[in-house]
């Protein structure tokens, strides 16, 4: 028997969805497996949960995420210039190349290249969906309450 809860703070929501760019590009898709989260989890960007906020088992919509409200905007701060020594000489620079690095913490940090010189190489840090607008296309199939939380209030 499914519930007639809606989506909201405090519920494990169980989907199918597709996400395609504005322009109608497939980004990623669960296909017919049934993907599951719990609001405020982290598996899915809060905009995305707000987005199907209010809709029920049984309902299916494509909804818009605009850029700000999916990966954010692309921010220029995270496109670095390197030396090209800094890179090993077997590696085969050039771009759409996906390299990847430690930060402080020594987690991993992919980047892109994006461009390449004698000298330099530009490596882009920005996730690859930044400043892109989406559709999420969602079907839902279960919601069900699983706390009590209640919506923070959001700036």
């Amino acid at each position: 028997m499914t519930s007639a809860v809606p989506i909201g703070p405090g519920t494990r929501v169980t989907l199918r969805f597709t996400l395609r760019l504005a322009g109608g590009d497939l980004v990623d898709t669960t296909g017919n497996k049934p993907a599951v989260f719990t609001v405020g989890d982290g598996n899915l960007l809060p905009g995305f949960e707000r987005a199907m906020f209010g809709l029920r088992p049984g309902e299916s919509q494509v909804l818009p995420i605009s850029a700000d409200n999916g990966f954010g905007a692309h921010n220029t701060r995270n496109v670095q210039r390197m030396p090209r020594e800094n890179f090993s000489k077997d590696l085969e620079l050039e771009a759409g190349l996906i390299v990847s690095f430690a930060d402080q913490q020594k987690s991993e940090l992919p980047g892109v290249v994006t461009g390449v010189s004698e000298t330099m190489v530009e490596v882009d840090f920005n996730h690859p969906l930044a400043g892109k607008d989406l559709e999420f296309e969602v079907e839902i199939l279960e919601v069900e309450q699983v706390s009590n939380e209640i919506a923070r209030a959001r700036n």
